[in-house]
């Protein structure tokens, strides 16, 4: 029996439920999450406050949400290769190691942000 599709009000309102879920499931399982969104927490006010100009607290408080999207996508792909088999395969490490230099760019990215804003 094919499965009816959502259309209208009903598919956003289903689709962020399933955001919702993916939140909850990325704060109960995955710890890097929780510490980013820590960092976010305590980062927003701080860039709010020191950010001189629309752009500037854009882009405090834009790239620390650019971390928290990486690192989900990051979870996703892990808990793709994952699902797939734990045994030892040089593309499902190449795709973990992948993933996480992802996370690493966009930390580091938000560092050079904060840094390049905040000397002026």
């Amino acid at each position: 029996m094919a499965r009816q599709r959502l259309t209208g009000t009903a598919r956003i309102c289903a689709a962020f439920s399933n955001s919702l879920v993916g939140l909850r499931a990325a704060w109960k399982h995955e710890e890097a999450f929780r510490q980013e969104c820590l960092l976010f927490l305590a980062g927003t006010p701080l860039g709010l406050w020191l950010g001189q100009s629309g752009v500037e607290r854009a882009l405090l408080v834009g790239v620390l949400v650019n971390v928290l999207i990486v690192e989900l996508l990051n979870t996703a792909v892990e808990a793709t290769v994952d699902r797939i088999g734990y045994e030892r395969h040089e593309l499902s490490a190449r795709a973990k190691d992948l993933g996480s230099a992802a996370v690493l760019l966009a930390l580091a990215g938000a560092g050079l942000v904060w840094a390049l804003v905040l000397i002026r």
